[in-house]
């Protein structure tokens, strides 16, 4: 009996959908969709969802209802992360959503968002000890494994979109600018009293900017499938030759980089800056890529269920 299971992920920079279909044991993805719609653009210190990002949120969402509904034995999981969880509007955009596309969203502590990553990665890599760094739009998740289990978890709440409003000009990044930003997360990191016990640890880095490097790397490799990063592995100074460039550039250059999303060119430097950060803060020697994160974590989180259900039974 085949069922299928959706989880749309609403981040701060992208809207993303996976669906899939479950008969018995056999699991397979069967829709990948994703649009960028920015969410978090211009939210600033009032923490306001703005009009216009809100609008391109909710064509994105009836996109995806949209596909939903050609489903009959599905279930969803609807979840928002960093962007609404901080949404001064939360209640009202929310409610929009339900009114103007039929879906009702649950907004995820970023614990939960950590979590869920954490089961993407330990589910499809076979990693021992590691650091796991998902940086979004507007969050950055941190998970230290070690012997294939959790151990300490924490999300911080930057991002590339809210880095690079607050402290970078979208053009030319100028020595301060990247001075302030670079000081600015290294003293986030000191607040963080478990991360020290990540020293030398790999990083396992999750996030649209984060597998950006590994899409370059494999785009000057002339790999043809440039876009298959999950479970790449990069060592550190090629990490830091590609961000040197990207840092160099100003925007109409790093909009032509290969492998570098146009959309994303605006923030890059921003999201980057704290994989590059944590990199020298951990002495960590090198960065293995996983594509699964937190819908995949939902994936098995509801697999794990059912599996008890069916135990129970």
């Amino acid at each position: 009996m085949t069922h299928h299971f959706a989880v749309i992920d609403l981040g701060s920079n992208s809207a993303r959908m996976t669906i899939w279909s479950i008969d018995q044991d056999v699991v397979k993805p069967v829709k990948r969709l994703k649009e960028m719609v920015r969410l978090s653009e211009d939210m600033g210190t009032s923490r306001t969802l703005q009009p216009a990002a809100m609008d391109r949120t909710l064509k994105a969402l009836q996109g995806f209802k949209a596909e939903l509904d050609k489903y009959e034995d599905i279930s969803l999981k609807a979840v928002a992360t960093a962007a609404v969880r901080q949404a001064k509007n939360q209640k009202a955009f929310l409610k929009r959503v339900k009114n103007e596309v039929g879906l009702t969203i649950s907004v995820i502590p970023g614990t939960r968002e950590a979590e869920y990553d954490f089961l993407g990665v330990i589910n499809t890599l076979p990693i021992q000890n590691a650091l796991i760094m998902d940086t979004g739009g507007a969050s950055t998740e941190l998970v230290l494994v070690q012997n294939r289990k959790l151990q300490h978890l924490v999300s911080i709440p930057f991002g590339s979109v809210n880095l690079s409003e607050r402290f970078l000009s979208p053009d030319v990044i100028s020595a301060a600018e990247y001075f302030s930003l670079s000081t600015f997360i290294h003293q986030t990191f000191n607040s963080v009293w478990w991360l020290r016990r990540a020293q030398n640890l790999p990083i396992v880095a999750l996030g649209g900017s984060n597998r950006t490097l590994a899409k370059i790397e494999r785009r000057k490799e002339k790999l043809a499938d440039f876009e298959a990063i999950h479970g790449y592995r990069m060592p550190t100074q090629q990490a830091n030759s590609i961000f040197k460039e990207i840092l160099s550039s100003d925007l109409t250059t790093r909009e032509a980089i290969p492998g570098l999303a146009k959309y994303r060119a605006d923030i890059i430097v921003g999201g980057l800056v704290p994989v590059i950060s944590m990199i020298r803060y951990l002495d960590s020697d090198r960065l293995t890529f996983s594509q699964c994160g937190l819908r995949e974590g939902a994936l098995y989180d509801h697999l794990n269920s059912r599996a008890v259900e069916q135990r129970e039974h």
